[in-house]
């Protein structure tokens, strides 16, 4: 089996080594029993989202952030129709373009690409945080970072209900992130999958649903997922004691 993830603009949207997903992903889904390619698409070309079985695109900074809408735009629409059977993730603040508008600083407003209707506002107010979010997706709650300076208001589907440390979409510790048939988004930045397991098993079943086939489970785990296992197991326990002082 062939599998596809396209990485869109790590150049200017890996801010805090989000690249680290898809080395993960690939990883894991070869051990599974694929072959895996990893595409990357630059700020000038013309995404092809032709096979691709994930889209993915990771944080930038406010800058390279509308830089980055403004490249995907234009294809906004090719990138809707391939969302009905690609699997597409976006972190960081990239999550951000999958909504209506962006309103920065300067009240000048950027249209999204419309997944959702919600609207993020941006905040003179930066908030890095640790998080902690729970889903009713998979039973291990995700942890991981954010680094926030904005509100996203109007996320009518979230796919975290709580945080039990973090800002949410409008308020800390509120609902995050937003999920729609095959598009999810959070603001938890970073190598999320890297920190998240179960986060990472979902996404890669996700895609295995998506073409209609299965991949068995090996019983020998290798030795990377094992440390990742206990990495996960170490960074929630420490990040569960912060937030019960």
């Amino acid at each position: 089996m062939n599998i596809k993830l396209l990485h869109l603009y790590p150049e200017a949207m890996s801010l805090y080594g989000e690249y680290a997903n898809l080395t993960l992903l690939s990883r894991y889904l070869t051990w599974r029993g694929a072959e895996v390619e990893v595409k990357a698409v630059g700020c000038d070309e013309a995404p092809d989202f032709t096979g691709a079985d994930l889209i993915y695109m990771g944080a930038g900074t406010e800058r390279t952030q509308k830089a980055a809408l403004g490249w995907l735009t234009p294809y906004k629409d090719a990138l809707k129709e391939a969302a009905e059977g690609s699997q597409v993730l976006f972190t960081g603040n990239a999550m951000e373009l999958l909504g209506a508008s962006i309103t920065d600083q300067k009240g000048t407003v950027y249209e999204g690409l419309g997944f959702g209707g919600f609207a993020t506002v941006e905040t003179d107010k930066r908030v890095p945080h640790d998080a902690i979010a729970k889903t009713d997706l998979f039973p291990e709650p995700v942890v991981g970072f954010m680094n926030k300076c904005s509100h996203t208001s109007g996320v009518e589907t979230p796919i975290f209900e709580a945080m039990t440390m973090g800002m949410g979409n409008e308020k800390e510790v509120g609902p995050e992130g937003f999920r729609h048939g095959n598009v999810v988004g959070t603001h938890i930045t970073g190598p999320v999958l890297v920190k998240n397991p179960a986060f990472l098993a979902w996404i890669a079943e996700r895609i295995l649903e998506n073409r209609g086939e299965t991949l068995p489970v090996p019983a020998d785990k290798p030795d990377w997922l094992i440390h990742a296992e206990k990495a996960y197991q170490v960074t929630l326990e420490e990040l569960s004691a912060l937030a019960n002082k």
